[in-house]
């Protein structure tokens, strides 16, 4: 294996950082960077390659560049003066400097650099600098090695996991709590929960998604939608509708609810709204208005009683209220468009602090919230089939409210 690590970064990686009369160890930002730096320490360059596999790379690229050719990569070499080769230079994701303007920065995996590289006389350049760092020559028969590697790592490798930014993330106070209201999804996609210098899936992959997933192209579209989610307009209202009508009725009597009264109750409000509207061709016929919502009544019923079943809610609970799903969307919202460059990070953080705050104001504790925000992913998305759009979260809700060391465990929710 052609590889090559510098003399400072050695000295680094030994572990100490000398600058002073105290010596400070390295502190690896994530999980990724640990297991690089204790493969380099070993001189295993195979469990290296191994652990780059399933590794985000990211590549620095002109925002013009970036711009002017939307879905497509392109390599910008440097000279390294160290390793006195020319060089593509990568970084994981614990590596990558806080979002601007430019440069930005793509993603695109190991086994992506394996298929196509701008010239074998260029060196792959990992994290250069850092105690981590690495150079690996790149022949056609070093990229076979690194699509080898490539290959052997696990379709959705890091799913399902909880990921903290030990370096340079927020763990406690409002942005971190604003940043967990957002953890479902985090868990879900593998990525790090407490990241607010957000690249995500590089540049070119955060505006897609907002393209393809929002309908969102622009910094306006952005933050339109961004400040619906937070008002909680961004679902069907009559979600929260027939949850705000069980809420009085419980604030009323006490106790639960029966479906019976809740339907009643329900009935009545609907024919009471359409007596109060306005003749015409607007008016909303009380009939079918009202079937909509039994059925509606219904979905959350069996949802609610699946939850009791895998633990999401606790004995004879239910859920208040579906505002979560729009405020831990918004909690994303702000960070895919930092991600994007509709935003910048002062601005992001705002929407994530606000995010935790009108959380806190709709819900008692981080298992009502989690309750919240599953069904209304599931009545937007699962259409009772309890499918991966319900089991992915279970299983990142059971993630979050264990692990000791998780955001739900150490934030206070008040």
């Amino acid at each position: 294996m052609d590889t090559w690590s510098g003399t400072a970064a050695g000295k680094r990686a030994a572990g100490e950082i000398r600058g002073g009369p105290a010596h400070i160890p390295w502190q690896p930002p994530t999980d990724v960077e640990q297991r690089l730096y204790e493969a380099r320490t070993r001189g295993d360059w195979s469990a290296y390659l191994e652990v780059l596999a399933g590794a985000r790379l990211f590549h620095a690229v002109p925002r013009s560049w970036a711009d002017a050719n939307p879905g497509f990569f392109a390599f910008f070499p440097y000279w390294d003066p160290r390793a006195r080769r020319h060089c593509v230079a990568v970084l994981t994701e614990g590596m990558l400097p806080c979002p601007a303007p430019d440069p930005v920065f793509l993603e695109r995996p190991l086994k992506g650099h394996a298929q196509w590289w701008p010239d074998s006389g260029r060196w792959l350049a990992v994290n250069p600098g850092s105690p981590c760092e690495a150079y690996f020559a790149a022949t056609p028969e070093h990229r076979r090695t690194w699509a080898e590697h490539a290959a052997r790592v696990p379709r959705n490798a890091g799913r399902g996991t909880l990921r903290t930014l030990r370096v340079g993330g927020v763990h406690q106070g409002p942005v971190a709590r604003g940043l967990a209201c957002g953890a479902l999804l985090c868990v879900s996609n593998g990525s790090l929960w407490n990241a607010m210098g957000w690249h995500g899936t590089g540049y070119g992959g955060e505006r897609e998604r907002l393209a393809d997933w929002w309908g969102i192209t622009t910094r306006e579209e952005w933050a339109s939608a961004q400040q619906r989610l937070l008002r909680g307009e961004a679902s069907d209202s009559a979600w929260e509708f027939v949850l705000e009508v069980r809420r009085a009725i419980a604030r009323e009597y006490g106790g639960p609810v029966g479906i019976d009264h809740w339907r009643r109750t329900v009935d009545r409000f609907v024919r009471a709204r359409a007596g109060q509207a306005a003749a015409g061709a607007d008016r909303p016929d009380p009939e079918a208005e009202t079937r909509r919502l039994q059925r509606l009544i219904g979905r959350i019923v069996r949802y609610e009683a699946r939850f009791r079943a895998d633990g999401l809610l606790a004995g004879n609970g239910y859920v208040t209220s579906v505002l979560a799903w729009d405020y831990g969307r918004a909690s994303k919202m702000a960070r895919w468009g930092l991600g994007a460059r509709f935003c910048d990070v002062a601005e992001a953080e705002q929407a994530v602090v606000r995010a935790g705050r009108v959380s806190q104001v709709a819900y008692d504790s981080w298992e009502s919230f989690s309750a919240g925000y599953v069904l209304g992913r599931c009545l937007h998305f699962d259409e009772e089939e309890f499918g991966d759009w319900y089991q992915e979260m279970l299983a990142a809700h059971r993630v979050l409210t264990t692990d000791p060391a998780g955001p739900w465990r150490t934030i206070p929710w008040k």
